[in-house]
C-alpha cells in the first residue's frame, strides 16, 4: 500500500520556498489541522483503552459510542489513524514555514 501522506514533500518544499501560502489561509489550513490532529490523539487514547482492556461493558455510552466508531476506522484502514498522527504535525509546520506575504505584480 502506497503512503498516502506526504509530510516528508511538504516539509522540503516549505524549506526550499517552492511551498507558499498566503497568511489568511495558511493560518485556516492550521487551524483545521490542529483540529483533526486533537481528534486523531482522543482516537488513539480510545484505541490504548481498548487494546488494553477490550470490552464495553463498564463504560458509558458516551465513551462506548466513540470506541466503536474507533475501532471500527482502525479495522478497516489498521494503523492509519497512528500515520497520520505522525503525518499532519508535519504539515502544520511546513504550513508554517510557508506562510508568507504572495508578490503582487
Amino acid at each position: 500500500m502506497s503512503d498516502e501522506f506526504a509530510g516528508e514533500i511538504f516539509l522540503t518544499l516549505a524549506n526550499e520556498g517552492r511551498l507558499i501560502v498566503a497568511p489568511d489561509e495558511a493560518d485556516s489550513l492550521i487551524a483545521g489541522l490542529e483540529e483533526t490532529i486533537a481528534i486523531l490523539n482522543q482516537r488513539l487514547t480510545l484505541l490504548d483503552l481498548w487494546r488494553r482492556a477490550p470490552g464495553l461493558d463498564e463504560m458509558p455510552p458516551a465513551v462506548s459510542g466513540a470506541m466503536v466508531d474507533t475501532v471500527f476506522a482502525d479495522q478497516l484502514c489498521p494503523g492509519r489513524i497512528e500515520r497520520a498522527a505522525r503525518e499532519l504535525p508535519k504539515y502544520v509546520a511546513a504550513l508554517r514555514l510557508a506562510r508568507r506575504e504572495l508578490a503582487v505584480d
